[in-house]
């Protein structure tokens, strides 16, 4: 194996499969560690849950993920997080880092979520949303994880115990050996890791051939891709070229609060039967989702449903204030794992799933554990098919992720 990576969500994970997959390697990803022998590949994405969850559950959970990887014969390591550096001042992206170093017994690496196809860009250590600092974005409103500060060094350094410096661009921009000097003089004055500059894809090329050597690199989705591309291994998987047909009935399961996502939503709510729920109604009435269940089994014969708990920002904080924000992201999750388990149950096989959190539930009720890689429906948005159980058709995407016909595309792949 070439490459063995650690994502901290689902959908994360699987951007990252469909950019490695763009280099054509072979790539499987997995929902979290997997219960059967896998198949040769190039590459291997882990596909953790930790990117809310309590800063040691998040190490913890990344070690082991790094030893099953270490056991599968990876050569090199890859951390890979939200294009928008999704965390808080306790965790997790620091911990993690730092804990897989030790554990490599490495003692530097560079962070650079920048993904230049998405507008994300990093620019003297500030990290842009299109026009936007990463604090003037949506961004700054999110339930989980507010990003208030757009200085990486500095988020990087409230979660980290060792130094972070800066690659700024004019290093970049120069070339491969230039960057080298100045990362490798950074590891020599003891910092623990540089948050890397980055605005155009030849700035992630760059970073991706000094980082060959790395045995640990960190970053987004597109820092993957350039990697996998600067090893030079360009093999032609045709078992990979196909996916399984993806089958009706198809079903939306949209947890996402994300702009994108009410934009994708609001294109298909009239063409389609579906519903919406709401953390409120879900604590104030156990039938809730039963008649949730209820409703999407007897529509099924229209081959095409939608259930959405996705809202506005002020619908999102009104219902924190009266819940908190944990409990009201356990309510909903805990509301889609049902609902998916129910309707896998009534033979649905085909679903698209929007929001890191809600594609979790949605695998794990659904006992997903392996899948494979296809084409993708928008950058960062592949269909994927089971492999462990088989038969599942998977479309999962971050929330902020995808075009505003993105699940209008999605469902015309769905014969």
């Amino acid at each position: 194996m070439r490459l063995g990576a650690i994502a901290d969500d689902l959908t994360g994970a699987s951007d990252l499969a469909s950019v490695i997959r763009r280099e054509r390697w072979t790539v499987l990803q997995t929902v979290g560690l997997p219960r059967v022998p896998l198949p040769p590949a190039d590459a291997v994405v882990v596909s953790l849950k930790t990117r809310t969850v309590p800063a040691g559950e998040a190490v913890a959970a990344s070690l082991a993920a790094a030893a099953f990887l270490r056991r599968a014969g990876a050569d090199q390591f890859y951390f890979k997080y939200c294009s928008t550096f999704d965390s808080t001042d306790r965790g997790n992206i620091g911990p993690v880092i730092e804990a897989l170093l030790a554990d490599l017994g490495e003692d530097f690496t560079i962070a650079c979520p920048a993904y230049p196809a998405l507008q994300r860009t990093v620019y003297l250590g500030h990290l842009f949303v299109s026009d936007d600092l990463l604090s003037d974005s949506a961004m700054r409103r999110h339930p989980l994880t507010p990003m208030t500060d757009a200085n990486l060094v500095r988020v990087l350094g409230r979660q980290c115990r060792g130094r972070i410096a800066l690659l700024p661009l004019p290093a970049v921009e120069q070339g491969d050996e230039i960057a080298r000097q100045r990362l490798d003089m950074l590891r020599q004055d003891g910092y623990v890791a540089a948050i890397a500059d980055g605005i155009f894809d030849r700035h992630l090329a760059t970073l991706g051939r000094v980082c060959v050597g790395f045995p640990l690199v960190t970053g987004g989705a597109a820092l993957g891709g350039a990697l996998a591309r600067a090893h030079g291994l360009r093999p032609s998987p045709p078992e990979q070229a196909v996916l399984p047909p993806r089958c009706r009935p198809a079903v939306i399961l949209s947890g996402s609060c994300s702009s994108a996502t009410l934009t994708q939503l609001e294109r298909v709510v009239p063409t389609m039967p579906s519903i919406a729920i709401d953390p409120v109604a879900l604590a104030a009435d156990g039938q809730s989702v039963a008649r949730v269940i209820q409703w999407a089994c007897e529509n099924l014969r229209q081959e095409r449903l939608l259930i959405y708990s996705s809202a506005h920002s002020r619908t999102v904080a009104d219902a924190q204030a009266r819940l908190g924000s944990m409990e009201a992201a356990r309510l909903i999750e805990e509301a889609f794992a049902a609902i998916a388990a129910a309707l896998a149950g009534a033979g649905v096989r085909t679903f698209i799933v929007a929001g890191g959190e809600t594609a979790g539930a949605v695998v794990q009720a659904l006992g997903v554990r392996v899948l494979t890689v296809g084409d993708d429906i928008d950058p960062g948005v592949p269909w994927m098919y089971s492999l462990d159980p088989e038969g599942f058709s998977l479309a999962m995407k971050s929330g902020n992720f995808g075009g505003p016909d993105l699940f209008v595309k999605a469902l015309g792949d769905v014969a």
